[in-house]
């Protein structure tokens, strides 16, 4: 298995530079062969321009959102190690690698456990 601890020279950078766990994002989809922006968005299930907004990292301080990282956990055609750098942002995240504060973490992994959950009207109509 593979060890999940931050080096403590990456985890400056990403102290100084909130964008870069999300270039890691990025990187990793270039890596796998996505390169166009509508292959990207593909692979991630976001459309064009949220592609574009989070590889560019022009999103709001705050990092990529629950729903974002939910979404982005269930496209089918996200490639095994862009998804691993994915999990790696959320675990990073939730434990406040990125800056937020113990209130910010607790209400990031809420919303990311409550969007993992199958609603009640999804499972009526899977077993229809």
């Amino acid at each position: 298995m593979e060890d999940s601890r931050v080096p403590v020279r990456e985890l400056a950078i990403m102290k100084s530079d909130p964008s870069f766990p999300i270039q890691r994002i990025g990187d990793a989809l270039l890596a796998e062969g996505f390169v166009t922006l509508d292959e990207q968005a593909k692979a991630l299930g976001l459309s064009r321009s949220t592609t574009w907004t989070v590889l560019r990292a022009n999103h709001k301080k705050s990092g990529l959102s629950a729903a974002i990282l939910s979404r982005i956990l269930k496209a089918p055609l996200l490639p095994g190690p862009v998804r691993a750098k994915v999990l790696q942002y959320v675990e990073e995240k939730s434990a406040g690698l990125h800056g937020h504060n113990k209130l910010q973490q607790r209400r990031f992994a809420a919303r990311l456990e409550s969007m993992r959950r199958p609603r009640p009207d999804d499972r009526d109509r899977s077993t229809a």
